[in-house]
């Protein structure tokens, strides 16, 4: 059985989540291109959290402008 996987798309916050250890960024291609940023990974607890910045770091992107297929395939 594998561990538990917290997926996650949304605005900011998380970054210092409390209690997320073991924090890296990662890079993802999907078929339908980049998503809005990097995923950012981390533990919480038991769980491996994969955490998406829905409009990029520092809400860079505006919502007519996010890629949402390459975000959800993300």
């Amino acid at each position: 059985m594998s561990e538990p996987v917290l997926g996650i798309v949304g605005g900011s916050g998380l970054y210092e989540l409390a209690g997320l250890t073991d924090t890296r960024w990662v890079d993802v291609d999907t078929p339908w291109g980049a998503p809005s940023d990097q995923i950012f990974l981390g533990r919480l607890g038991d769980a491996q959290l994969a955490f998406l910045p829905r409009h990029g770091w520092g809400h860079r992107i505006p919502p007519s402008e996010v890629n949402y297929r390459a975000n959800i395939a993300a």
